[in-house]
């Protein structure tokens, strides 16, 4: 090969490198079909959408149209306190997802998750692990805020926990932390102590999950901040070997 060619060929490997490594870093993890025809379903939770041919079999569902489907929920009694469905926020390819148990006083009255004091507590946690609340995608388990904080109930989480696998779905996260005992209890399916659970990998449709305190918990506790950051290095190590 002419040595002109040689390096018109260098230069073109390079700057595709460099293209998937800037999606890489706006959180796009996978390359679909050059054209998804618009009249195509949306994927179930957990499917890909391409048959065996390559071709597509389904669309990739949008946060926009799971949460416009929540619209005015009525689906549980939780309805008739809320003020706001607190839905969910952040990069809708984020590689790393954060789940709490279901939104407080301030969360209903602004419609969006961990803006308290808690919520305060995490954003810097995120921060010490080199990322933004806008880098990851945070939510939880319930989108209404039970009466006096009290856990949610059964029928409360069955008729909510289908929409966050739909985010999940939607989102197709490499990791999942999950913030407190009854996040973790619930997504695991395991009563265990939470001192039990946390730093532990574990999976949540398929996907890793490590269970750790909620930030809620650390304000109380300031000593298990240390526990924490031990589970965040466990999430930040995964997440570089994913990148590499």
């Amino acid at each position: 090969m002419p040595d002109e060619d040689r390096q018109n060929l260098r230069e073109t490997i390079i700057q595709i490198r460099g293209l998937l490594e800037d999606q890489r870093d706006l959180g796009i993890r996978e390359v679909y079909p050059e054209h998804v025809p618009d009249d195509l379903p949306a994927c179930p939770p957990g499917v890909q959408g391409l048959d065996q041919g390559g071709e597509a079999s389904c669309r990739r569902e949008t946060l926009e149209e799971i949460r416009a489907e929540l619209e005015n929920c009525r689906r549980c009694d939780l309805c008739k306190g809320r003020r706001n469905i607190v839905f969910g926020v952040g990069n809708p390819r984020a590689h790393l997802v954060f789940v709490g148990e279901a939104p407080g006083r301030e969360e209903d009255e602004k419609g969006e998750p961990f803006v308290g004091e808690a919520g305060r507590l995490l954003d810097r946690i995120i921060f010490a692990m080199g990322m933004r609340r806008e880098d990851v995608y945070i939510c939880n388990v319930e989108k209404c805020r039970p009466p006096h904080n009290r856990d949610p109930l059964p029928e409360e989480i069955e008729a909510c926990e289908p929409f966050l696998k739909r985010q999940l779905s939607a989102i197709r996260p490499q990791l999942i932390v999950s913030l407190g005992r009854f996040a973790a209890q619930c997504l695991l399916r395991d009563k265990a102590p939470m001192n039990r659970l946390r730093g532990h990998w574990r999976e949540y449709e398929g996907t890793p999950l490590m269970p750790t305190y909620h930030p809620a918990f650390l304000l109380r506790n300031p000593a298990s901040k240390r526990e924490v950051w031990e589970d965040m290095k466990q999430v930040m190590k995964r997440l570089r070997e994913h990148a590499s």
